[in-house]
């Protein structure tokens, strides 16, 4: 149950049901489809801001947008520049979805139940309660199954004409494990001779962003800063950072992790430049870097200086003795237990946390048995043999879980742990050093590398849409005048 290939099958059901209520609400206000019925009333009432293709963004549908964003308290930039971003967001928003449409991409009616009823189990909900709280925010229930909709026609378009499209050959995913070993050996991978103080350089900077813009509201905020500080620890630790991030961004889509390449300081954002300006190669920046779009976890891969009028290629590393060909490599397994108390309506976190110290204090003071405890308590599939997860690997399991795990001494029972499946108490029983298969190697490598590729990829392939778009902006400016 707690193993990452698993939680995967409902990836995108997921996703969806991770968001808040609020900014569901909020987005449902400002994403209504319009019917052509209605499009000569709408046309009247609202007015229109730019036709977009053969649909329209009106001033109202910014409106509501905007007034979502209020209502949720984040500090936002002046009325004009907010204006313009809302409207250019829903700009691309109605582009993909038309786009979309043109190419058959549906959702039925049985798979948009099936996510709602996942939003409302996760917000420990009834599908009633659910439609309560929706109709509290002066929405409708219809209008919320459309934003939905329209979230999952442009996801699934998005995965089809980006991320199906990134190639990834047996050469990079060779290089990338090659560049690991030799790291893992000498300490760090060093492509060229380090500039002189003073003289110029390029750096390697490698970052792990968690997004959270000005549109989130103060607890997603939050969330994204914790997220980011919590990879920053594992990064200053005996980690890989590319698996880190691969891993990170594996367990959530909504993170990247992206290699930005060698560049002068110039070329860096101010804010990246500014956080390792004194870091070394190798090294993680000292801080998470807060920037307008989200939260940044840097890492310095290395420093080289700029020679003038060299090509600009790198430099091979120096011959050693060091195996460069995907080789099996040892990592430290872990076999553990847990006692699970799935997250659920009846069942508050300051209840399934009181309820797991308790079965703590009685192993500790050995008047029970843990895995017994896990018998007749635990809710998943281990119960039947003891809570007994088998040997977990780096990576395996999900990361608040593998952290609490690995802080542990064999036979020590942890404090309650918190993961998106409720809440867990955790007994170490052995570790064991084992082999990481070539193939598991791999498949890290893998999914690194396309997560270096996919924000340049998906960057280009909006703009493409955009440019390619017929779009003419009428009057954004003004807000909508709605009849006497």
């Amino acid at each position: 149950m707690m193993r990452r290939n698993l939680f995967k099958q409902a990836l995108l059901a997921t996703t969806l049901a991770g968001l808040t209520l609020l900014s569901q609400f909020a987005h449902a206000q400002g994403n209504t489809k319009t019917s052509p019925s209605t499009d000569s009333k709408i046309r009247n009432i609202d007015g229109v801001a730019a036709v977009v293709n053969t649909g329209f963004v009106t001033r109202k549908e910014i409106d509501d947008r905007i007034a979502a964003l209020q209502k949720q308290g984040t500090k936002l930039p002046d009325a004009t520049t907010l204006r313009k971003t809302v409207l250019e967001r829903l700009i691309i928003e109605k582009i993909q979805i038309q786009n979309a449409e043109l190419e058959g991409i549906t959702v039925t009616n049985k798979e948009l139940d099936q996510i709602v009823a996942d939003i409302a189990a996760k917000n420990k909900l009834t599908l009633a309660e659910l439609k309560v709280k929706i109709a509290a925010t002066g929405s409708s229930y219809e209008r919320y199954r459309q934003m939905l909709r329209d979230d999952v026609m442009m996801s699934r378009y998005r995965e089809r004409e980006v991320e199906a499209k990134i190639k990834i050959s047996d050469a990079e995913v060779d290089n990338f494990i090659a560049d690991r070993n030799r790291a893992a050996a000498g300490g760090g991978v060093t492509r060229s001779t380090p500039a002189a103080k003073g003289a110029p350089e390029e750096i390697d900077v490698a970052q792990i962003f968690i997004p959270a813009d000005a549109s989130a509201g103060a607890g997603a905020q939050a969330e994204a800063k914790k997220k980011a500080e919590s990879l920053l620890r594992e990064a200053k630790g005996d980690v890989d950072f590319l698996q880190l991030g691969a891993m990170a961004a594996k367990d959530n889509p909504k993170i990247k992790f992206q290699d930005l390449g060698y560049r002068t300081p110039d070329r860096l954002p101010q804010l990246f430049y500014e956080a390792i300006r004194n870091t070394g190669g190798g090294q993680v920046a000292g801080a998470v870097v807060k920037s307008p779009a989200g939260y940044h976890v840097l890492k310095v891969l290395d420093r080289r200086a700029v020679v003038a009028g060299a090509p600009e290629v790198q430099q091979q590393p120096a011959q050693d003795n060091t195996p460069t060909t995907p080789q099996n490599i040892m990592v430290t397994q872990t076999l553990a237990r847990h006692i699970l108390l799935r997250s659920r309506a009846g069942l508050s976190d300051q209840d399934a946390e009181r309820r797991l110290a308790g079965y703590r204090d009685q192993v500790r003071a050995k008047t029970a048995d843990f895995g017994e405890l896990a018998k007749k308590y635990s809710e998943d599939g281990s119960a039947a043999n003891g809570g007994n997860l088998g040997w977990m690997g780096p990576g395996d399991l999900v990361p608040e879980f593998d952290q609490a795990m690995n802080r542990l001494q064999i036979g020590e029972v942890s404090n309650p742990v918190k993961t998106e499946f409720g809440w867990h108490l955790i007994q170490v029983l052995e570790r064991r050093e084992a082999q990481l298969t070539v193939e598991k190697q791999r498949q890290f490598a893998r999914a690194a590398i396309r997560e270096r590729k996919f924000e340049q990829a998906y960057q280009d392939w909006l703009r493409e849409l955009r440019d390619t778009a017929t779009v003419k902006i009428i009057n954004a400016d003004d807000p909508a005048v709605s009849p006497r």
